[in-house]
């Protein structure tokens, strides 16, 4: 059967991904199971997009009745479900305002056009290392030049700063700069924490010099990092919020909230706000407020900083906020560590030469956490 379907997969979708040898079948909590039934912890929980964990039956319960009830009939018309949902993020934001789509990249390209109408300016500053996406406008403010290469020229016009820089930003940022756009805490980058009240030194930076500020959330939001949005842990509004990834559970949505707003016809998604994305994120809101999963993140997140920074010589650096966590290695064998704890039944993954990465959901317990550490011990 795996056999059959890697080599289904080469032949008819096109190979823009390197998939690891394993074909999930199913999952239920914090774990996933292959096609022969063999049981995995999953500690990157689809990227950070399962932060109430699989089958999770709140949501599944959500979704199936949206299913029975209505999917989509686009925004040509009123439905409550986007409704109820954007009335959540603003409060959970502080920001009056929500447009929606599918994605993370497409949250960006809609921040991107909101600045632009905004300010009628059309330059933007993001950092070194920083990841918005893979459309053209969020590849762009993406740092790494390897994604952006074969695709030059882009759009906008971007200028990198360094990452947990202030001076560097200040330097930056000039007259025809609409905004800065920044992540809280650098995902992809590997798991990169700035300083405490660089967030809010930017911010203010922002407003003394008349520039947007554009939060991107996608990763570090939906009470990731023990907040409903990482930028609370700063006690700050940006003028942007973008987010995506966990806000569903899985299914595909991303939204864009302002207090400012587009017009009629400026901006629009087929697909943004569907009803059964709505009532599946929220489910999701619901849950990880019922349960206090935010706190549940700082706790666990604490806890499992603490158990891996007691691994020995192999670790250079633990770092993370939350249940977004990375580990610096001494070596450059971070990827040869994954795949010989994928054989020992953990799921994580490495976004660097000597970094790991775990994100795993947010209702993982000591136990799950115990399990995890013990299998990395076991391959260090």
């Amino acid at each position: 059967m795996k056999t059959e379907i890697k080599s289904m997969e080469k032949k008819y979708i096109m190979q823009t991904y390197g998939r690891y040898d394993l074909v999930i079948d199913h999952g239920k909590g914090c774990y996933v199971y292959d096609k022969e039934g063999n049981k995995y912890l999953d500690f990157i929980s689809g990227i950070a997009c399962v932060p109430v964990g699989h089958a999770n039956h709140s949501v599944t319960l959500a979704v199936s009745k949206q299913m029975d009830k209505l999917v989509q009939v686009s925004n040509l018309y009123y439905t409550s479900e986007q409704v109820v949902l954007a009335s959540k993020l603003s409060k959970l934001s502080g920001l009056s305002k929500c447009f929606f789509c599918n994605s993370g990249a497409e949250a960006n390209e809609a921040a991107v056009k909101l600045a632009k109408k905004i300010t009628g300016k059309k330059k933007f500053i993001a950092f070194s290392e920083s990841f918005h996406g893979r459309t053209t406008a969020s590849l762009a403010l993406t740092y790494k030049e390897k994604y952006k290469k074969p695709f030059l020229p882009l759009n906008p016009d971007v200028v990198f700063v360094k990452y947990n820089d202030i001076e560097a930003l200040e330097k930056a940022i000039t007259s025809d700069v609409a905004a800065v756009i920044i992540e809280p805490i650098q995902g992809e980058a590997g798991i990169v924490v700035p300083d405490a009240g660089y967030l809010k030194k930017v911010s203010l930076l922002c407003k003394k010099k008349n520039v947007l500020l554009i939060v991107d959330e996608v990763q570090t939001g939906n009470g990731r990092t023990g907040e409903y949005f990482a930028y609370l842990h700063e006690d700050i509004k940006p003028d942007i919020v973008t987010t995506a990834k966990g806000l569903a559970n899985g299914i595909p949505i991303g939204v864009c909230i302002s207090d400012l707003e587009f017009g009629k016809s400026e901006h629009a998604s087929t697909f943004g706000g569907n009803s059964l994305s709505c009532a599946a994120a929220n489910a999701t809101i619901d849950y990880i407020l019922d349960h206090k999963l935010m706190k549940n993140a700082t706790k666990m997140g604490e806890y499992f900083m603490e158990k891996l920074g007691k691994l020995g010589k192999s670790i250079v650096k633990v770092k993370g906020k939350g249940l977004m966590i990375g580990v610096e290695l001494n070596s450059n064998k971070s990827k040869e560590i994954v795949l010989k704890c994928l054989k020992k039944g953990l799921l994580l993954n490495n976004v660097t030469e000597n970094t790991l990465r775990f994100l795993p959901p947010l209702t993982i317990t000591e136990k799950e956490v115990d399990e995890a550490v013990k299998i990395l011990e076991e391959v260090l």
